[in-house]
């Protein structure tokens, strides 16, 4: 690594391949023995070593601009789909334990004193749950995606779908090697980036540890071509088309069509 560069940032949203991530630089730095601050905003920055690497990390990439403006970083920020984040979302909303998605089991006012999922789990059809959580949690996602700045030279933007395609690691090497890791380090972490991927040591169900398999089912890309019902897709083209167009996935609204009239209401649904 250069003496110029010496901190990692490493963000995702949500269900955009954040436990994937976590995972992999959580694993890395400990190994490698580098220092982890989890930042929200500008809380904890004071934490970041004045010398030596550190792994600075978000899951909601909510990082300050005065941090990510520093000579002295590079950072990798992941995205996803909207359209699959909505369905994984969804999904996931229904069955996630209270143990760290306390948000999801408080009582709310707004929901006649029933949880998040305790309502999501209580509406009666796919349309009703898919409606409840892109006007609540997926549009908290969604929002935190079209306000990231793209045109930062010292942050390489990723997308979940590129990503799940690096089966030869090509791709994530690269990243690597722009984010300053050499040598023996970057052979650890691309290790860790492997056994913790869909199409490397997690790719049977029963290899994945029990919260990985609680977010994931197949993880797969474009699931919204089959599992989002055409009358959700209508509603989400009008209301967030225009940010499915900004952030590169289409070009216009025209996908709807592509969407199945009807899908089945299943546990398993993405």
């Amino acid at each position: 690594m250069t003496e110029t560069l010496r901190l990692i940032a490493v963000g995702t949203h949500h269900k955009t391949g954040t436990v994937w991530m976590r995972r992999v630089f959580n694993i890395g730095s400990d190994t490698l023995e580098i220092p982890r601050i989890r930042v929200q905003g500008t809380r904890n920055e004071d934490q970041i070593p004045d010398k030596g690497r550190a792994v600075i990390v978000n899951w909601d990439s909510a990082f300050s601009d005065g941090l990510l403006d520093r000579p002295d970083l590079r950072g990798l920020h992941m995205i996803r789909d909207p359209r699959d984040v909505l369905i994984s979302g969804m999904r996931y909303h229904q069955i996630a334990p209270e143990a760290g998605e306390k948000a999801l089991h408080i009582p709310r006012k707004e929901f006649g004193g029933d949880t998040y999922q305790q309502h999501l789990n209580g509406l009666p059809t796919l349309h009703d749950k898919m409606l409840f959580e892109m006007e609540n949690m997926h549009l908290r996602t969604l929002n935190q995606m079209t306000a990231w700045r793209y045109d930062r030279p010292n942050i390489r933007e990723v997308r979940y779908e590129t990503l799940m395609q690096d089966h030869d690691m090509a791709m994530f090497a690269e990243i690597l090697d722009f984010l300053g890791f050499e040598g023996r380090d970057k052979d650890t972490i691309l290790e860790i980036y492997w056994a913790n991927s869909l199409f490397g040591g997690m790719k049977e169900k029963s290899d994945r540890p029990r919260r990985v398999a609680l977010h994931i089912q197949s993880g797969e890309a474009a699931q919204w071509v089959t599992k989002l019902p055409r009358s959700v897709a209508e509603i989400y083209a009008d209301r967030h088309g225009q940010a499915l167009i900004d952030l590169g996935y289409e070009t216009d609204t025209s996908w709807v069509n592509r969407c199945p009239d009807s899908v089945e209401l299943t546990p398993t649904t993405s």
